[in-house]
């Protein structure tokens, strides 16, 4: 299990294509991740187009034309979602030193995480606040559901205060490890 170090915040970075360097740091965890069957025109400009896109919150189809057809750059980044790419990084991110490549792309590697959210569901946010890197989450992390501290409310001890105050507190808990059920545009877009 990596070292695990207090909740640290990434700052946001401009876009910019991956550079030689970051995108040779990159490779080794993109590659046995990429879908098999015929080989790709350009492997490092998709995933500057998975990283532009995640970049501006835009949808897919808002693409620019030179990074290649929407579809097929969503469809992949779906395939190296599933593939557990996101994952893969994020435990990685835990243990490079600060001056590797890598830490260069780390706030496009979290803005590609929170679109990944949207297919992998609660278990990578869990991923997520294990790891504590809160840049990763999909929005505010006291508005994200918290299912690290609804194991911790599942085994502490009651109280021994009046049922009613118990009754009180444990609703409240519940309410901020549930997180809220829709967090509007602005607030998911303002969150870095």
């Amino acid at each position: 299990m990596p070292h695990l170090s207090p909740s640290r915040h990434t700052p946001p970075r401009p876009w910019s294509p991956l550079t030689d360097l970051e995108w040779h740091a990159l490779l080794p965890y993109v590659l046995p991740r990429s879908p098999r069957g015929r080989p790709m025109a350009d492997l490092r400009q998709r995933m500057d187009a998975i990283f532009l896109t995640a970049d501006t919150a835009n949808p897919w189809q808002a693409l620019p034309e030179p990074y290649g057809k929407p579809d097929t750059v969503s469809r992949f980044f779906r395939r190296l979602t599933h593939a557990g790419l996101w994952q893969r990084l994020l435990e990685a991110l835990t243990d490079l030193a600060p001056s590797h490549p890598l830490r260069g792309i780390e706030s496009f590697i979290f803005r590609a995480c929170r679109r990944a959210y949207r297919i992998l569901g609660l278990r990578f946010i869990t991923l997520i606040r294990r790891l504590r890197m809160h840049t990763a989450l999909p929005g505010p992390p006291w508005l994200v559901p918290d299912p690290i501290l609804s194991e911790r409310l599942r085994s502490a001890p009651f109280p021994d205060r009046p049922t009613k105050f118990y009754l009180v507190e444990l609703r409240h808990l519940l309410r901020i490890a549930g997180g809220r059920v829709y967090l509007p545009r602005w607030m998911r877009l303002g969150w870095s």
